[in-house]
């Protein structure tokens, strides 16, 4: 059986719920909470600057980069982070897999609030109906692809090789 294979000699542990648990949680919770403070800060900063969409995009890019930057940074920490109980998660084929997917169905659906907060800065002082701001959805693009591919490549290059169980 192909449970039964080693490496270099030693049987293979076998996966744990617990760990898989502890992979799914950990990716989960950073995209969630990546997207959610994204889209509260889009929606708050007009509130905060009462400036027209021009004057104020930058400001949602710059902190759209530094909640991307922050995002990242956890991802890599937690990825390396051995719980009591659960032990470590080990990089491998099978953990590098499930951290894309798992965290593409689970969280990737909270990126919509955001979708929509852009679609209706794309519309600010345009003509009715019409974009005239196709940047907003540029910016959700870049996000999306920070959310759906880095963060879940960086927490999956992050695994430690071998992990020690506390």
């Amino acid at each position: 059986m192909v449970d039964e294979l080693s490496v270099g000699g030693e049987p293979l542990p076998r996966p744990r719920q617990k760990t898989l648990a502890l992979l799914v949680g950990r990716v989960t919770t950073i995209k969630l909470a990546y997207w959610a403070a994204l889209t509260i800060a889009e929606l708050l900063l007009p509130r905060i600057l009462d400036r027209d969409f021009a004057a104020r995009f930058p400001f949602s890019i710059a902190l759209g980069a530094v909640t991307s930057l922050v995002a990242l940074a956890w991802a890599a920490w937690q990825a390396r982070v051995i719980d009591r109980r659960a032990g470590g998660i080990e990089r491998g084929i099978a953990t590098v897999a499930t951290t894309f997917v798992a965290a593409s169905v689970v969280a990737s659906p909270a990126s919509l609030p955001l979708l929509l907060v852009e679609r209706a800065r794309s519309l600010e002082d345009c003509a009715q109906g019409v974009t005239c701001h196709f940047e907003a959805i540029w910016l959700w693009v870049a996000l999306f692809a920070v959310g759906f591919v880095l963060i879940p490549a960086v927490f999956a290059v992050s695994l430690p090789r071998h992990t020690r169980v506390a």
